[in-house]
């Protein structure tokens, strides 16, 4: 399975809703922006970082955290 056919399949089985919109602020102030925005960064980064990926939002749901606070916090990234 592809990381991008993973990525829409782990959240959409997460109920995420790819038109929620994260706060994230940046050296121009406070960015939002929408999870789709955020998934389409994550399907074109390369795959290194698609696994890292990958084995964080599986380590957070192993662990019934919060896979929105993790979606905040690449935002954050991002918005830099």
């Amino acid at each position: 399975m592809t990381f991008n056919t993973w990525i829409d399949t782990f959240l959409s089985e997460k109920g995420i809703d790819l038109e929620t919109v994260v706060e994230a602020e940046g050296p121009s102030g406070t960015n939002w922006i929408p999870v789709a925005c955020l998934v389409d960064l994550m399907k074109q980064a390369p795959k290194g970082e698609q696994a890292g990926i990958k084995a964080m939002l599986v380590r957070i749901d192993f662990a019934n955290a919060s896979v929105l606070d993790y979606l905040k916090h690449l935002a954050g990234a991002v918005a830099q």
